[in-house]
């Protein structure tokens, strides 16, 4: 029988329980996956904590890649043996599922599973904020809070190629040199310098026509003071917990300003939104422009371990699950 995580109850890492579960064979339009690599991201503590609220019991992860080993009824676009990638429908902490197989995207040989395994939500959240919440132009200055976690490098690396000058806050000396190495030109380490202050130093008082802000709490007032007048907040995360509540005058007093928060699947809602995404990713990837480095490992079966790094801060770049 093949294993997964389950969530029985929502909490701390504890409740990721490993199981047996039975799978079955695909129906119409599904395909069976076997899966070796799964990305670990921040929206799995978000379900895990109920912050993100999901019915019980479920099995979480949003981002897998493996190998297709079955299809339903009426499945042309793959076939068994097809290496594959997803992400989207929850249900990616298992070593076997049953998945929409229009949410399937096929690898290119230029890509191996476990890079896919630890890109595609990361990687197509990068393009969705770069590509087309803000299209980032030859000649931008932008920030990037976490700049060293996965999103933040492919974000630091990507932007680089598209022309930006790229702006980061990192947690660490450590982060800020990994950060550097990414394509960061100005690392930021929060803990001991205002990125506010560094902002305007960097930019010579102009700020910034957009900001890119996982963090929440702890940096989105700061982060509008980042930008210059008219231009775009983007909150697409909350490491340090939701947002507070604030009066909408608040965007006109600090300049007009316009606040998106955007999430990955609205962006990829159509087949053909996701390949144009995928698409992207894998050429970026392909050509070297954007390295999707794997740096830390952890077998599914010890996710709550994973969690607990992920937490503590004590992760950068991309995180797998290893099947």
């Amino acid at each position: 029988m093949p294993h997964a995580i389950r969530i029985h109850q929502t909490g701390g890492p504890e409740v990721l329980k490993w199981e047996e579960i039975e799978v079955g064979g695909p129906g119409p339009g599904e395909a069976k996956l076997r899966h070796e690599a799964v990305g670990l991201n921040y929206i799995d503590v978000y379900h895990r904590t109920d912050l993100y609220p999901h019915p019980l019991p479920f099995i979480p992860g949003v981002e897998g890649a493996g190998v297709v080993e079955s299809v339903g009824a009426d499945v042309t676009r793959i076939k068994p043996g097809d290496r594959v990638a997803y992400a989207g429908p929850i249900g990616a902490y298992a070593e076997e599922r049953l998945i929409d197989a229009d949410k399937l995207v096929k690898l290119p040989e230029g890509v191996t599973t476990e890079q896919a395994g630890a890109m595609m939500l990361q990687g197509m959240t990068a393009w969705m904020l770069l590509r087309r919440v803000y299209s980032v132009k030859p000649g931008d200055t932008i920030l990037i809070h976490a700049a060293a976690g996965g999103v933040g490098l492919i974000v630091c690396q990507w932007a680089k190629a598209l022309g930006a000058t790229v702006i980061g806050t990192v947690g660490s000396d450590e982060k800020a040199k990994l950060a550097r190495a990414h394509g960061c030109d100005h690392p930021i380490v929060y803990t001991r310098q205002d990125f506010v202050a560094e902002v305007e130093r960097i930019t010579a008082g102009a700020k910034l026509p957009v900001v890119y802000d996982s963090i929440g709490r702890d940096t989105f007032l700061k982060s509008l003071d980042c930008l210059a007048r008219r231009e775009l907040m983007v909150s697409f995360g909350n490491s340090s917990g939701p947002v507070d509540p604030f009066p909408p005058g608040l965007l006109a007093q600090k300049g007009s300003l316009f606040l998106t928060r955007p999430t990955l699947f609205d962006y990829v809602a159509t087949r053909a939104e996701l390949e144009a995404a995928a698409s992207e990713l894998f050429e970026v990837v392909a050509s070297g422009k954007v390295r999707i480095e794997v740096k830390q490992r952890f077998a599914l079966k010890d996710a709550a371990d994973a969690h607990r790094a992920l937490e503590a801060r004590q992760t950068t770049g991309s995180t797998v699950l290893t099947v």
